[in-house]
């Protein structure tokens, strides 16, 4: 008789982050039942029946890599010492991040979105808040170094907050096509060269 439901010693964190693999490298709208199934060891019933669908397996799967794989990235921006330290820091930590492991792979939140036409709308809706998130904690620490007089008041905060976000998803894209680690820490260390001619525009 075919197996119904949950396999004897299912391990339910292992088979998400097996999923998570399969979404990091296929992405959402290539991952198919059957990849996500035989990666995860279980069949199509245990994966309902423990996920509640594909679109919520997702979704876990991108909350299991914010609070591993894809951490340690963006956590000091508010408590680096200036503004040029907190971004400094995300893009060395990206350049270490995206290239860890067997092979650069990039941000999953990233590489992994679907594609916005006929695609699910809540899952492009969540991977969109999760980039917005992290320009909008940019600015408001660029928006505190001007308060604090790291950055003149003509600083265009916006601007510099999607220059540096936007750099550092396309970093991610370079990880995917085999950049090195070295490579990427080049990327890093030419925005950072730029930080002055950013930071010094006279209103």
């Amino acid at each position: 008789m075919p197996q119904r439901g949950r396999p004897r010693g299912f391990d339910r964190e292992e088979a998400l982050r097996r999923a998570m693999e399969v979404f990091w490298s296929q992405g959402y709208d290539n991952a198919s039942l059957a990849d996500l199934t035989r990666a995860m060891g279980i069949n199509a019933p245990s994966l309902y029946a423990t996920f509640g669908s594909k679109e919520s397996l997702f979704q876990e799967a991108v909350a299991l890599y914010v609070r591993t794989e894809g951490s340690g990235i963006w956590e000091q921006v508010e408590t680096a010492p200036t503004a040029r330290a907190a971004i400094e820091h995300v893009l060395n930590t990206t350049a270490e991040a995206f290239t860890r492991g067997p092979a650069p792979r990039g941000c999953m939140i990233v590489l992994a979105a679907p594609q916005m036409q006929g695609a699910n709308s809540q899952v492009c809706d969540a991977l969109k808040a999760h980039r917005q998130a992290n320009g909008c904690l940019l600015e408001r620490r660029l928006r505190r170094a001007v308060e604090e007089g790291e950055l003149p008041a003509s600083s265009d905060c916006t601007a510099i907050a999607n220059y540096y976000v936007t750099l550092q998803h396309g970093m991610s894209i370079q990880a995917r096509d085999g950049a090195s680690r070295e490579t990427l820490q080049a990327i890093a260390d030419c925005a950072m060269a730029s930080w002055n001619a950013l930071t010094s525009c006279s209103a």
